[in-house]
C-alpha cells in the first residue's frame, strides 16, 4: 500500500470514529426509538390485559391475590370486520358500568402525568374501567331468558351455552331465575344499532349487560368503547393457548 493509500485509509477510519454517536445520545435514542414501536404496536395493533376476576371462567381465569390470565387483545380484527356473537372482547364500560371503577392514578401532578404517559407505553395501566366479557347479541337482535327457555334466547333461538362454567358457581333462585338462564330471567332487549350484549361465561358471578339494563344503552356497549377482540392466553405458562370464539347462534 502507497503512503496516499495509507493516508487514505487512515482518513476513511478517522471519519467513521468521527460520525459515530457518543453513548450518551446512541442510548437515549435507542430508548425513544423502542418506547414509539410499543405505543405504536399497543395503539394499533394490540396489548397485553390481565384477568382481574373470575366472571369470564372456565375460559379466562382470575381472582384477587391469584396469578390471573395475561391475555393478548387484537386491535386489527374489527378494523376489516364487525364484532360477532361468540367473540370475547375487551371494552371500555359505559356510565352505569363505571359506578364502581376507581382511577389508581395518583393526586400529584406530576406523578399523575408520568403515569399518563407510561399508560401509552404499556408501563402502566390505562386510566379507564376496562372490562371483558362475551358477545351474545348483536345490534337489532333481540336477547332474553325467561321460565323455560332451553337457553339464553336470541331472537327466539337459543344460543350454544357450551363454553359457560358448568355447574354453576352459585345456586339459582328457581322462583326468578334458572340455571339455563344463568341466573334472574330478563328481557326481551332489543340490542340498539351499533351496540352489542354482553354476557360473562361465568354466568351466575357476572355483572354483565344483565345488571344495566336500567341504563341508557340497556346495559349494551357502543361499538366506539370496543378495544379489541380477546385472541390467547400468553401467561401463565401452563394457560398459554388460543381463546375460541364458536358460532353461538
Amino acid at each position: 500500500m502507497t503512503e496516499s493509500e495509507k493516508t487514505d485509509a487512515g482518513s476513511t477510519a478517522a471519519g467513521a470514529e468521527k460520525k459515530a454517536a457518543p453513548w450518551y445520545i446512541e442510548i437515549p435514542v435507542v430508548i425513544v426509538v423502542t418506547l414509539l414501536v410499543i405505543f405504536l404496536i399497543q395503539t394499533f395493533v394490540g396489548r397485553v390485559y390481565m384477568i382481574p376476576s373470575q366472571s369470564m371462567e372456565p375460559t379466562l381465569h382470575g381472582c384477587e391475590g391469584c396469578t390471573g390470565d395475561r391475555i393478548v387483545v387484537d386491535k386489527i380484527s374489527y378494523r376489516f370486520s364487525d364484532p360477532e356473537p361468540g367473540d370475547v372482547v375487551v371494552f371500555k364500560g359505559t356510565d352505569s358500568w363505571n359506578s364502581g371503577f376507581v382511577s389508581q392514578r395518583s393526586d400529584n401532578d406530576v406523578v399523575r402525568t408520568l403515569q399518563n404517559l407510561g399508560s401509552y407505553v404499556g408501563l402502566v395501566a390505562p386510566d379507564e374501567n376496562d372490562l371483558v366479557k362475551r358477545i351474545v347479541a348483536t345490534g337489532g337482535q333481540t336477547v332474553s331468558c325467561q321460565a323455560g327457555d332451553p337457553a339464553v334466547m336470541v331472537d327466539g333461538a337459543p344460543i350454544d351455552q357450551s363454553y359457560t362454567l358448568q355447574p354453576a358457581a352459585y345456586p339459582v333462585d328457581p322462583a326468578i331465575g334458572s340455571e339455563a338462564c344463568g341466573g334472574a330471567y330478563f328481557g326481551p332487549v332489543q340490542v340498539p344499532d351499533g351496540h352489542y350484549f354482553m354476557m360473562g361465561d361465568n354466568r351466575t358471578n357476572s355483572a354483565d349487560s344483565r345488571a344495566h339494563l336500567g341504563d341508557q344503552f340497556q346495559g349494551t356497549i357502543p361499538e366506539d368503547h370496543i378495544r379489541g377482540k380477546v385472541q390467547a392466553i400468553i401467561f401463565p405458562f401452563n394457560r398459554i393457548g388460543g381463546v375460541e370464539d364458536p358460532d353461538i347462534q
